[in-house]
């Protein structure tokens, strides 16, 4: 009895170990190869370096005007020091609030990523979920985003397989 239950766990065991596919791909490698995501990452990049540059531009002003308010304040009236303090206290919040309008969790950049990239992802993903039915994979890892993938044969690869499923080849 013991042997035939062996026996059959070893032939239902094999079989659903089988059956379990994975594969890979590159998320990286797949956006690289995605013109849209091209030219919204260039997009982007450019929106946030004028902003960085108007943010750092904002910070030199104070760091300038910090800098002449100390080197002259023995020299300034108590009414004219406050003033002074004041404006500058009022530029770094303002620099602060410009900062988080643009780059915070709920910011332009955050909003303006997700209005050009989402769908690029969401498009992705269509193509990947297409993939892993058609090849009948069980499981996906992406070796860009750090996945616990120490492995993996270039044949598990299936990232030209997604591309194609989005209509790009390669």
């Amino acid at each position: 009895m013991y042997k035939f239950l062996f026996l059959l766990f070893l032939l239902f065991g094999t079989r659903i170990a089988n059956a379990q596919e994975m594969a890979f791909i590159d998320s990286d490698y797949i956006m690289k190869n995605v013109p849209e995501y091209v030219e919204a990452k260039e997009k982007l990049d450019k929106m946030a370096e004028r902003w960085t540059k108007e943010i750092e531009d904002r910070y030199a002003t104070i760091k300038t005007k910090r800098s002449n308010f100390e080197r002259e304040e023995v020299l300034l009236p108590a009414e004219e020091k406050t003033k002074r303090k004041a404006e500058i206290e009022k530029l770094e919040q303002e620099a602060m609030e410009l900062q988080t309008k643009y780059f915070s969790q709920n910011g332009e950049y955050f909003q303006k990523r997700q209005e050009l990239v989402k769908p690029i992802q969401d498009r992705i993903m269509m193509a990947v979920k297409k993939v892993a039915k058609r090849g009948k994979y069980t499981m996906i890892f992406d070796k860009a985003n750090q996945s616990n993938l120490i492995y993996a044969e270039k044949d598990a690869d299936i990232s030209n397989e997604v591309l194609e499923a989005m209509g790009i080849n390669k």
